[in-house]
Order: structure tokens, then C-alpha cells, then sequence
């Protein structure tokens, strides 16, 4: 069978590997690309500004092609199909014949008719060669705009940030972003994140002219109101190349598209259509995983297996500039036909809204912002007509705030139910595979691929694995990645027991490879945990995050803010005026945080020793604001000013933060100590909260705040001091050293399999005969404790990662803007 594919992009690549697999023939299979280079992956295409080469964006090299017998032909597009003939020509004069065509042409982007399009600094976002041309644009360019605000548009302004277009404008014809995914207040709140982070929203703009000579100095609207900018880019939206089919008479939609049947077959039936080109029922799909699901049609037709297209479910999840965006099933259905429930939090950016049937028993779709984790199981739940729990406004919110296993919804789904849409894999795929030895994530990957496309299934992957082999009475070792095949408690134990000190001697004795974003840090927080030596010591800053790196929080716009200890929140009035010196002299925003301390923001990094090096002076040491480590332990007056404190809780605090303080965790810690019951402390809302009675202290721990808060639970009553100190040190040291990585203490209660019986029975009774190496373990750190503010301007080796420009260290970013309010100035954000 003669097979000529046109096209070689993510679509044209999926049939090749599927009919590759699937057939039990040989087949005499040419590919002909426009482009002069192999497929690679359009999905992450913005990773190439983020240092991705091309080569790591491919999905398979030449040699791949010719090893499956396939023959490639790049850089020589094809211009003309002849029916009769059965051949196609391209343009450097190949000719060609085939039994079957199949036309992967996929689409071109949009270009609206404006005047001034064809100016210098104008793109289209499309290629890597538009990539690359952007790239060397970039650098002469101070202010940008995007024409579009849809998924490409807000991808193109992330691109263009990335390249260091500080200045940014979004320009969107609609009068909301992302009209086909979200409804007006999503957009709002989405707008709103997104101009947080620097970004200019434009909405109900018409953009009527290109201004400037020969390059770009100007956009004009049509309200007559004019945008200097000296680099645009063009991503409104795409149109089908369908060009070739019409000029060999296959029928094509009104609007564009080559028309296909469920055999993806178009009006003559030896030539098929599949992914951008093609039109199946009035509808182009802009996604590469209905392409693939076309692919696999094609191949069903080409071979005489059973599969067809039936239309594709566009539900989509994407991470546009940092914020999480996803809708899935029917987004905007409203009136009789569903009740809609909205869960909204502008403080911290969060609109998750949901449609039910008017029953309440079916999820019929639904829009997130700010936080999709819930994403995949409720587009398993819309899909697959799950019925819904009595409160329905259980599947946002959880058993009323309180957290969810993420996999505890797994047991629910059908086998039939599609977990990787890229790859159309279903959940009893998944679980076959499991049963026939498939036992991690890059087993089922290499099995059936589930995972390998967008990875928004990865999660719900995992779940259904360790469903499946717990189920066979299998136990499930939670590794940290590929380079360790170890649970993060494992890892621990063999550093302590072979005393390592460093990422590298971790890496050469227990890992493999070069390691990656997930083990770096999670490796640099067990031995900080472990030993509580300086975090920047031993070549372990590599291995942090930038907080850790540079001993404080990054903001919006570049600097940072520092954030001194106050124990118990008590501070001298020499003190305070210490940092009123330090705000006044650097210009720095000053605010009282929550925990009882004082936030000093949009400090540049250079200034950062001098500022640490005044507040040393004064007797202040580093909050560790910046690290998964204790933050606070807050206090009311207690029993030295309120009339009802029963105990000195202010000075039990202070004892408390400075036991602590500095040691790491799997995440940041806050505690509370309140003088009565009537917890003005909010200690209850804690990692580990105290309580004074008449006969002493209550301790409760796992509380939460945040997005998803939860009450702390008792633990132990009437304890006096040295006891408690004994519990929470027990405590403390169980969950550093069998939490999973990034895991509050809530969360890991929540998991912890006997819940707080069983903790209470290892931290107060003992139960595990552990009781006195933890508190020799927590004993430890306390002693090993140093302020690393203190360490790192005492240290000339570290003193000197304090600069912005390495060749002018004493040059602080000009990029660094600010804005006036409230009589003090706040950071603008990538100015």
C-alpha cells in the first residue's frame, strides 16, 4: 500500500507512529514536510525561550523515520494533487503516487487585513523559525503588544515576556478574554491576575492601522486612540490550510476546512483529512488532541479496524503566564437546563464555578481559575455522567473545606473512561497494563504512551496505578522521580545513614543521571532537615529554589523583601525604629504581616547585605519568610495584659520560635500560643497550636489556613511547658521525616493512615518506641542553628551572588520600576 502523508507536524507524526504500530504489513509510507525540520512539539513551544533547544523539542529525529522504513522529505512542500493521476508534485519537482493521500496540512494563523502588517517587528506565532526571528527582535524592543487574547494570544504575551518585552499590551477584539473557554467573571478575575503580573489588558480594541515607517512605531484603534509599541505579534486566532484540496476540487466548508467523514475520509474516499485541516461536522478542532484522535481513525480506515471520529470533547487545561485556566464539558449552559454553583475568591485569584442538572445528580461542565488541581477528576465526572454527591457543592469546596486524596475519586470512573485524551487512553488501558507488570508512570508510558502528550492526565494516572496494584494486595512505593528510586522517607534514611551533605554525594551514591527540578529541592530540604547546616554551604544552593538561594522572596518586578524575626511578636522600641532607618534609607515598602512581624518590600538584590547587616546590628536574625521552614508562632498578650490570659503566652511563644526557628520541613510551619480560650492567636488554625487552661497548655496540630483551611486537632491536654516542648518536638520531627515533598501537615494528617489516633499514640504514648531519638534528632537541629542572614554578609563567597550584574556589582536592575500608593512605592511588575 502507498501511502503519502502531507504534513509533518504533531498530527502528521501521530499517524506515522500509529500506522507504524498497527500494521501487520509493510507499507511503502512517504512524509512530506514544508518545513525543514522533523515534527517537534508545537504544545511547549514556548519552552524554546526558556532555554529548549529544537532538537529537545522534536519528537523523534530523521534516523527515527528511515529505522521504521518511513521516507522523509523536509523542506519540499507539496503544490499540486492530481486525482486522476493518483500522484502529488512538489515544489522541487518530486513526483509522487499513492493508493491513499492523507492530507495533515494542519493550519496557518490567522493574519487580520490591517495596514502596516507587512512593517518590520510585526510576527506571527507559529514556528520555531518565528520563534527565532522574534528572538533576534526582542533585544531593541521596549514596549510589545500581542494582537489576540485567546489561549495562542495569552501564550504569544507569556513568549514575549520571556524574551524580555517588559512592557507588555494584550489587544483582544471581544470584550473579555478567552471568550470560547470562560464567561465574563472569569475573564474579570483572569484579567486581574494577569495585569497583577504585569501584563496590559486591552479588551473591545479594533486595531485599524500600523504605524511607522519601514518598522513598527504604533498601533491605532479604532476609537482613535493611539499604543506606541515596537513589537507586535500576530496570534488572533488560525485558519485550515486547505488550500491544496481546493485547488483539486475536494469539497471545503463555507468557511474554510476540508470536509471528512468519521472515516476521516473527504469527497473522494482515496484521500483523507486529519487534525487542523480537517472539517468533520462544521467544526475545525484547534487542539492537538482531537488530531490525534483523527490519526487514529485514519489509521482504523487505512488498516480495516473498527475506529472512527465521533467529535471531541474541547476541554482544556492550560498554565497561561503562572495562572492555571481549564473549562471542560458545557461552560457557559445556564437557565432551566442547570443550576450553576460559584465559588469565588479575588483575594487570592481563585473562580472555580460548576453547572449541575437541574436534579443535582449530573455535572454537565465548568470553569477553573487560579486553581485547577480538581481539573481531571471533574472532567472524568462530566464525561462519564458520575453521579454526584448530596451536597454538590461538595466536589469544589471538599467535605466542607476540608481536604481530599487526589485519587479518592479513581474507584468511581468506568473502564471506558478516557484518562489521556492525547492518546486516547482509557482507564481499564491503564489498569491492564498495571496487572500485566507495568508498576511506575514511565512504565504506562512506554506501554501506551498515556501521559507523553500534554501531561495534564499525569495525576489521575498515577492514582489509577496505585489504585490498581493496591487492589492486587501490591505495596506502592511512592518514588521521588527517575533519577531516585526512592520514597522521600527512604532517601532520608540512607543520607542519614551513610552521612551525606550534599546534592552531589546524594546524586553519586543513590541516583542516577543529572537530576531534575523535583529531587534538587527535595534533596536540599532533607538535608537541611537532617543536619540544619547553612543552606548556601556545600554547593547546596544550586539545588534550592530562588528564595532559598538568595535568603528571601522574590516579588513581582524583581526585588525582594525581607522579613526579620520577632519572636512572639515583642520588639523594643530601639528596634522598631532600627527598621524604620533601614525602610526610609533604602526606599523600602513597609507593611505588618499577619504572623505579628514587619515586611520590608522591593529591596534590590545587591542592597540585600547592607540592609541584613543594619538589622544584625540591632539584634535582628532572618524570618525565613523565604523558606519551607518555621515562619512564626503568633501570641496574644496573655495573662501580662489581658484580664483573661491564664498563662504568659507571649513569652512561651518566643521560647517556642527560637527552639525552631531555621529548621526545614517538607513545608513552611506557623504556630500559635493563645492565653485562653478565647484564641485571639488563632492557634487552632495552625501546623501546632497552644492553648492555655487552668491546669496548663492544650496542644493541637494540622491546622491550615489558606485556600483550603482546617481546623488543627487536639493532641494532648493540660501539658505543662517542658512537656509540650517534648510533644512538639516529637511531633515536628515525625512529619519532616515521613511527609511527602511539599506537603502541609493538614494534608499529611489527612493521608496518614489511623489519623490522629495513631499520631497520638506514636507522639504521646510512644507507641513506636520512637519518642526519644526524635527529640535527640530535634536536639540536634536547635543546636546546629545559625542565622543564615548573618552567614552569608560574614562570608565573602557568598556576599558576592548578592549582585544583579556580575561585571558591575555595584549596579543595581534598571529594569526595576515603581508606582506611588499610599504615600509608599509599589513594584511594578517585569518594568
Amino acid at each position: 500500500m502507498k501511502i503519502i502523508i502531507v504534513g509533518n507536524g504533531m498530527v502528521g507524526f501521530k499517524l506515522c507512529e500509529k500506522l507504524v504500530a498497527k500494521s501487520t504489513k509493510s507499507l511503502d509510507l512517504i512524509v512530506f514536510g514544508e518545513e525543514m525540520r522533523p515534527a517537534y512539539d508545537r504544545v511547549h513551544l514556548s519552552e524554546f525561550f526558556n532555554g529548549k533547544s529544537a532538537e529537545e523539542l522534536q519528537l523523534a529525529p530523521s534516523s527515527w523515520y528511515a529505522d521504521k522504513g518511513i521516507e522523509l522529505i523536509i523542506g519540499d512542500p507539496i503544490l499540486e494533487i492530481d486525482r486522476k493521476a493518483k500522484s502529488v508534485r512538489s515544489y522541487l519537482g518530486r513526483v509522487a503516487y499513492y493508493d491513499y493521500l492523507i492530507l495533515a496540512t494542519g493550519s496557518a494563523a490567522f493574519v487580520p487585513p490591517i495596514p502596516g502588517i507587512e512593517k518590520a517587528g510585526v510576527f506571527i506565532y507559529r514556528t520555531i523559525e518565528d520563534l527565532v526571528l522574534m528572538q533576534s527582535w526582542a533585544p531593541k524592543a521596549k514596549t510589545g503588544a500581542v494582537i489576540g487574547g485567546g489561549l495562542l494570544g495569552l501564550e504569544a504575551a507569556k513568549a514575549m515576556i520571556d524574551l524580555g518585552v517588559c512592557d507588555t499590551h494584550v489587544i483582544e477584539f471581544a470584550p473579555r478574554l478567552m471568550p470560547r473557554q470562560i464567561d465574563d467573571a472569569g475573564s474579570s478575575l483572569l484579567q486581574g491576575k494577569l495585569e497583577s503580573l504585569g501584563l496590559t489588558i486591552h479588551t473591545s480594541k479594533n486595531t485599524q492601522e500600523i504605524l511607522g515607517e519601514s518598522a513598527i512605531s504604533g498601533m491605532q484603534f479604532q476609537d482613535e486612540s493611539i499604543l506606541p509599541v515596537d513589537m507586535l505579534v500576530i496570534s488572533a486566532g488560525i485558519k485550515p490550510r486547505d488550500e491544496l484540496a481546493r485547488a483539486c476540487g475536494l469539497e471545503v466548508g463555507p468557511r474554510g476546512g476540508i470536509v471528512v467523514n468519521q472515516y476521516m475520509q473527504t469527497s473522494d474516499h482515496h484521500i483523507l483529512a486529519i487534525g487542523e485541516c480537517a472539517l468533520y461536522e462544521g467544526m475545525i478542532y484547534g487542539l492537538v488532541a482531537p488530531g490525534y484522535d483523527m490519526a487514529e481513525a485514519a489509521v482504523s480506515t487505512l488498516l480495516g479496524l473498527e475506529k472512527t471520529f465521533q467529535g471531541f470533547d474541547m476541554s482544556t487545561k492550560l498554565k497561561l503566564i503562572g495562572v492555571d485556566v481549564a473549562s471542560f464539558g458545557d461552560p457557559f449552559v445556564t437557565g432551566n437546563d442547570a443550576h450553576t454553583i460559584v465559588f469565588e475568591d479575588r483575594n487570592k485569584g481563585i473562580y472555580k464555578r460548576v453547572n449541575i442538572s437541574p436534579d443535582g445528580k449530573e455535572l454537565l461542565g465548568g470553569i477553573l481559575i487560579g486553581d485547577a488541581d480538581q481539573y481531571n477528576m471533574l472532567l472524568q465526572t462530566c464525561k462519564n455522567k458520575v453521579v454526584l454527591p448530596p451536597n454538590p457543592e461538595d466536589i469544589l469546596l471538599g467535605a466542607r473545606g476540608g481536604e481530599h486524596d487526589g485519587g479518592a475519586g479513581v474507584t468511581s470512573l468506568p473502564d471506558e473512561a478516557v484518562i489521556c485524551s492525547c492518546e486516547a487512553v482509557s482507564k481499564g488501558d491503564i489498569s491492564s497494563h498495571v496487572l500485566e507488570g507495568a508498576a511506575t508512570l514511565d512504565d504506562i508510558k512506554k506501554c501506551c504512551k498515556a501521559g507523553t502528550g500534554c501531561g495534564g492526565c499525569v495525576p489521575m494516572v498515577k492514582d489509577i496505578i496505585n489504585h490498581t496494584l493496591k487492589a492486587q494486595g501490591i505495596y506502592v512505593r511512592n518514588v521521588i522521580c527517575e533519577h531516585f528510586e526512592f520514597s522521600r522517607q527512604e532517601l532520608m534514611d540512607l543520607i542519614r545513614l551513610h552521612d551525606l551533605r550534599s546534592y552531589d554525594e546524594v546524586l553519586t551514591v543513590h541516583g542516577q543521571g543529572d537530576g531534575c527540578e523535583t529531587c534538587k529541592p527535595l534533596v536540599a530540604s532533607i538535608l537541611a532537615s537532617l543536619w540544619n547546616e547553612l543552606i548556601l554551604d556545600k554547593g547546596n544552593d544550586t539545588a534550592q529554589d530562588s528564595n532559598d538561594r538568595f535568603l528571601a522572596n522574590i516579588q513581582k518586578g524583581g526585588t525582594y523583601s525581607v522579613v526579620p524575626r520577632i519572636p512572639g511578636g515583642e520588639i523594643t522600641p530601639d528596634k522598631l525604629i532600627v527598621i524604620g532607618q533601614v525602610a526610609k534609607e533604602f526606599n523600602l515598602y513597609t507593611k505588618i504581616t499577619g504572623g505579628q512581624r514587619i515586611d520590608l518590600f522591593g529591596a534590590h538584590l545587591s542592597d540585600l547585605p547592607t540592609i541584613w547587616e543594619q538589622l544584625i546590628a540591632a539584634g535582628f536574625e532572618s524570618g525565613h519568610a523565604y523558606g519551607k521552614a518555621l515562619r512564626t508562632v503568633k501570641s496574644c498578650v496573655g495573662s501580662t495584659w489581658c484580664r483573661f490570659g491564664l498563662h504568659d503566652s507571649v513569652s512561651f511563644a518566643i521560647q517556642i520560635e527560637e527552639r525552631y526557628r531555621g529548621i526545614r520541613a517538607p513545608h513552611k510551619i506557623k504556630g500559635g500560643v493563645s492565653g485562653c480560650i478565647r484564641e485571639c492567636a488563632e492557634a487552632q488554625s495552625k501546623d501546632f497550636g497552644i492553648i492555655a487552661t487552668e491546669k496548663g497548655w492544650n496542644l493541637h496540630v494540622c491546622g491550615n489556613g489558606g485556600s483550603k483551611p482546617q481546623h488543627a486537632l487536639l493532641l494532648a491536654s493540660d501539658l505543662d511547658s517542658e512537656t509540650c516542648i517534648r510533644y512538639i518536638d516529637r511531633f515536628l520531627m515525625f512529619y519532616i521525616k515521613t511527609a511527602d515533598p511539599l506537603t502541609r501537615t493538614a494534608t499529611w494528617l489527612n493521608k496518614l493512615e489511623g489519623g490522629m489516633d495513631y499520631l497520638r499514640n506514636v507522639v504521646v504514648n510512644d507507641s513506636l518506641g520512637l519518642g526519644a531519638e526524635l527529640e535527640t534528632e530535634m536536639q540536634s537541629l536547635v543546636d546546629n542553628y545559625v542565622c543564615e542572614w548573618k552567614a552569608a554578609v560574614e562570608n565573602p563567597a557568598f556576599r558576592k551572588r548578592f549582585s544583579h550584574f556580575v561585571n558591575a556589582p555595584e549596579e543595581k536592575d534598571p529594569t526595576v520600576q515603581f508606582d506611588e500608593l499610599r504615600e509608599q512605592k509599589m513594584a511594578k511588575a517585569w518594568k
